[in-house]
């Protein structure tokens, strides 16, 4: 009786790892669904401030909050003034600093860690959220001011 234990829990070992990491397929066509489904519920105007100065105009009238997902020491280097600095990785912990009845505009170097902040904001409810694609680069080359350090 206890070989016939030890064999069965040997064979579960053995078959555990192949039924964990290789879940069954998912057929081309529901993950397709999935996909179109994800891309159908990207928020309409996901970049609504192209140009620098439509974000000038906003730092102006108030009411707003600027969020540079950057890391502090990109921060710390160069950033829009009054911008608060949350690094995207810290984001999901920081919720308590992103209001839902206030704009927010995401920034950072390029657009990528603020296309990746914008949706996961969206996922988890933000209805307020909106990306900068000029991001910091544009924002210097347009020759607006920018704050150092902290």
């Amino acid at each position: 009786m206890r070989k016939i234990l030890l064999l069965f829990v040997l064979i579960w070992l053995l078959i555990s790892p192949v039924l964990l990491f290789n879940p069954l397929p998912v057929s081309a066509e529901n993950f397709n669904s999935e996909i179109t489904h994800f891309l159908e519920e990207i928020p309409p105007g996901y970049y609504a401030v192209i140009k620098t100065e439509d974000l000038q105009t906003l730092r102006q009238q108030g009411n707003l909050v600027i969020i540079d997902v950057r890391e502090p020491a990109e921060y710390a280097s160069g950033h829009i003034p009054d911008a608060i600095n949350i690094p995207l990785r810290f984001l999901t912990k920081n919720l308590d600093k992103i209001p839902k009845d206030t704009p927010v505009i995401l920034y950072c170097t390029t657009g990528y860690r603020t296309a990746m902040g914008v949706m996961a904001l969206e996922l988890l409810g933000y209805d307020n959220i909106s990306g900068f694609p000029p991001s910091i680069q544009g924002w210097k080359a347009a020759g607006n001011p920018v704050e150092i350090g902290f």
